[in-house]
């Protein structure tokens, strides 16, 4: 039996309990949130107490893992604490806000000999994998245009209930940072490094401190360029979609499905007709397929147990929040960017 404990007492940490309780072999142990009311009622639904201090809830055992769904500048520093503890550590997107706190992340985890993951479960559904298979393949020849739309609506309540959404200390930037980070983490872990980014972000429809539509052009090291577009303010909201060219064909995804499948060499297999997760993410932040985070939390629990490697480790989930830094300095100094990875 492994023992988890969630951090965090918001919508993300009752999806993280839920897909938690679907894994035989996996208990809850305790939970932890600034909003003790929330995590009190977390833990009459899903069993563990509640702790009111966040060092008291690290010494509780039996417990092998934390996840952490606290707001995005906390993660570091709580993933720090519990890695000091023996814990390892599973923690919402972004790894963190910087890569300054990345780094600190990833250093206290390995000087702890713990694992660290990041929830970016594109990279666990069935349709994606098989998309990241076809381009390692390269079935689609050599790479030449890449494209990601993230056309997403939140209402004003969103941010206005919200004590930080739509904060730099505590979101660290706004649709991209907090929404488009997931598309971000799939064009990188699709096509490689990006070389360089010019970018505009703007406030263009919410009254927050950062971003609700950016629109970059990137410049990949494997000679595809693209565009990246990802907001909160499109109503009504639209399904993210994906598109990728090379020299043997194009491939659109939509969500996370496979929509057309246009190659040289025809594989008309590629094309599922399953409908992919349910969650209405293009208008509503409520996430209610756990699925994809149930499989993250099983392919975190393999790590564990045979010391491998987990499917978004601390380094890879650092390389979204630096091209992220870029594109907000691009925006701010109006300068295309050089990316030093």
């Amino acid at each position: 039996m492994k023992h988890i404990g969630i951090i965090g007492g918001g919508g993300i940490s009752e999806t993280h309990a839920r897909a938690a309780g679907e894994i035989r072999g996996v208990e809850i142990a305790a939970f932890y949130g600034d909003n003790h009311e929330k995590t009190s009622q977390l833990s009459q639904r899903f069993g563990g107490p509640a702790y009111r201090e966040f060092q008291t809830f690290l010494e509780h055992r039996p417990m092998d893992f934390v996840i952490i769904g606290s707001p995005s500048a906390l993660h570091a520093e709580q993933g720090i604490a519990a890695a000091r503890q023996g814990l390892h550590v599973l923690t919402e997107k972004p790894i963190d806000v910087s890569t300054s706190q990345a780094n600190a992340l990833i250093y206290a985890c390995d000087s702890a000999g713990v694992k660290l993951g990041i929830c970016f479960q594109d990279r666990v559904a069935p349709e994606i994998a098989r998309l990241k298979q076809v381009v390692d393949e390269g079935r689609l020849g050599k790479p030449i245009l890449v494209n990601g739309y993230v056309k997403w609506y939140r209402p004003p309540e969103y941010y206005a209930t919200s004590r930080w959404r739509g904060t730099r200390a505590l979101d660290g930037g706004g649709a991209l940072m907090n929404q488009g980070v997931h598309t971000v983490d799939l064009l990188l872990w699709l096509m490689g490094d990006v070389e360089r980014v010019y970018a505009r972000a703007v406030t263009a429809l919410h009254d927050i401190e950062v971003e609700d539509t950016v629109v970059a052009t990137l410049e990949f090291r494997n000679g595809a360029i693209g565009t990246l577009e990802a907001g909160t303010s499109i109503y009504p909201g639209y399904q993210r979609r994906v598109e990728l060219t090379g020299a043997e064909g194009t491939i659109i995804m939509e969500h996370d499905r496979i929509v057309a499948a246009d190659l040289r060499t025809p594989d008309p297999t590629l094309i599922s007709p399953s409908a992919g997760d349910q969650n209405a993410s293009a208008s509503s932040p409520i996430v209610s397929d756990v699925s994809g985070h149930r499989r993250l939390i099983e392919d975190f629990l393999r790590a564990v147990e045979n010391n491998s490697r987990p499917v978004c480790d601390g380094r890879d989930g650092r390389r979204s929040v630096e091209l992220i830094e870029a594109i907000y300095e691009s925006s701010r100094r109006g300068l295309a960017i050089k990316i030093r990875n």
